[in-house]
């Protein structure tokens, strides 16, 4: 009998599963996007400064490079 409630309620699980796609594409219109714009790290925590951004970036690449830290 559980088996038989199973297998009936099997398709009803499968059919509604369908059901709650949401759309996770972003809205265009005129072949724009319409939100908003982010962003980039160097605007927002290095004020713009790009150079300083990418000094800051190549420091920690090389502070995480273990031939660096392992050499004396």
């Amino acid at each position: 009998m559980k088996t038989c409630k199973l297998i009936a309620a099997l398709p009803l699980a499968l059919a509604l599963s369908g059901c709650l796609e949401v759309e996770q594409h972003p809205a265009w219109i005129r072949g724009e996007y319409a939100g908003k714009e982010d962003p980039r790290h160097f605007q927002t925590l290095f004020h713009n400064d790009k150079l300083s951004w990418h000094a800051a970036i190549t420091n920690r690449a090389n502070q995480q490079n273990e031939y660096n830290r392992a050499n004396p």
